[in-house]
């Protein structure tokens, strides 16, 4: 007996077929709209699907790159390689980014070139493996990075010219007023060693202010290698370097079991001597006292500076870590308003951030975070 059309299993099989349709309609619409490039090739490298953004990027309609072998957007000297890459990648599939760790580049219609990231999945079909490409163009980041390259050469330069050409005039300045002090201290009148006092606290301010900025664009130039630091040796070496600071100060400054982090030596030590030194300089009239603390938060360390100061008004959080803001006279407080501006370059350098909580009278405590040192 002939089965009748229109049965259930016929009804199946079409309802199967228009979910297929709109599964693959679906697919297309999503692929269309995605904000990156996308291109889709076969087992044999040929280009069976790509979106609106890939014409953008390279310049070709879709009708002159389907059926096209990848190797069209690979720049020439690169293809032949880029033959035998794809055939590794059938051997071994798996989602990567392509070329990790290399500047990609992708060959536009016109014969430029433009830096490209590639993600790659593979993709497991009726017709046979197929491999999902996402293209994004990094030209304008990469431009970005070409631009902070020359800025940090140019303030390399500027760090060569602060070390030596305006410091050495700077210093005979400073010394021939204070050999002038010395030698004339007695045959001059009040007003006349007056301003000779001036004159040698301004170039001594000058070359402090000097000192302060080289160290600040040396944070990113001249950086070590970040590796196992135990960060209670580097508060021992600030407290050597502050010794008189605390002394004159009348200064307790303690702290608990602290950690080893991952972190370049010199600049921690330069990072404790900031802070610890800053909460000395603010102390108020009661005798300093400071207090670090350590706490693991994941993969990091939050660390503490706690102190008995003034305090920072709320308003002034954000303004205290800018470079050459004061929140108070030179005759209240000295300083080049360096020093925190520096510590926020030096915990960003390490991959952390830096805050302060404070109230005015109140004390302050700088917050800031560390990588965990990875097991010995």
């Amino acid at each position: 007996m002939a089965r009748k059309h229109g049965g259930p299993e016929d009804r199946q099989r079409s309802s199967q077929l228009r979910a297929h349709a709109g599964s693959e309609r679906l697919f297309r619409a999503v692929v269309e709209s995605a904000p990156n490039g996308i291109v889709m090739i076969d087992h044999d490298g040929k280009i069976v699907l790509i979106n609106r953004e890939i014409e953008r990027l390279f310049g070709y309609t879709r009708d002159e790159l389907l059926g096209q072998p990848i190797e069209r957007l690979v720049p020439y000297e690169v293809r032949d390689r880029h033959t035998g890459l794809r055939t590794d990648f059938y051997a071994h599939p798996r989602s990567r980014a392509m070329g990790a760790g290399r500047d990609l580049l992708g060959l536009r219609k016109d014969g430029t070139q433009i830096a490209v990231e590639i993600g790659l999945n593979p993709i497991e079909t009726d017709e046979g493996p197929f491999v999902l490409a996402a293209v994004v163009d990094i030209s304008a980041r990469k431009q970005a990075e070409q631009e902070l390259l020359r800025s940090n050469e140019e303030l390399e330069r500027f760090a060569y010219v602060a070390s030596h050409d305006l410091q050495e005039p700077l210093r005979t300045v400073a010394s021939y007023v204070q050999l002038l002090d010395r030698r004339y201290r007695d045959k001059l009148d009040a007003d006349a060693g007056e301003l000779i006092a001036y004159a040698a606290q301004s170039a001594m301010r000058m070359q402090r202010l000097i000192e302060d900025l080289l160290a600040f664009s040396r944070v990113g130039t001249r950086g070590g290698v970040l590796v196992r630091t135990d960060a209670a040796l580097a508060v021992a070496a600030s407290l050597e370097s502050l010794e008189a600071a605390v002394a004159e100060a009348d200064a307790t400054v303690t702290h608990e079991v602290l950690p080893t982090v991952l972190a370049d030596p010199a600049q921690l030590e330069h990072l404790f001597t900031n802070l610890i030194g800053n909460a000395l300089k603010f102390r108020g009239a009661q005798p300093a006292r400071v207090h670090i603390t350590a706490a693991r938060d994941g993969p990091r360390w939050v660390f503490s500076v706690q102190d008995s100061g003034i305090g920072i008004d709320p308003q002034d959080f954000d303004r205290v870590f800018v470079i050459l803001q004061r929140l108070h006279g030179r005759d209240e407080y000295p300083g080049t308003g360096i020093g925190l501006a520096i510590c926020k370059k030096i915990v960003e350098r390490h991959g952390g951030r830096i805050w302060v909580e404070a109230k005015p009278g109140s004390g302050s405590t700088f917050r800031f975070t560390l990588p965990a040192a990875p097991e010995a």
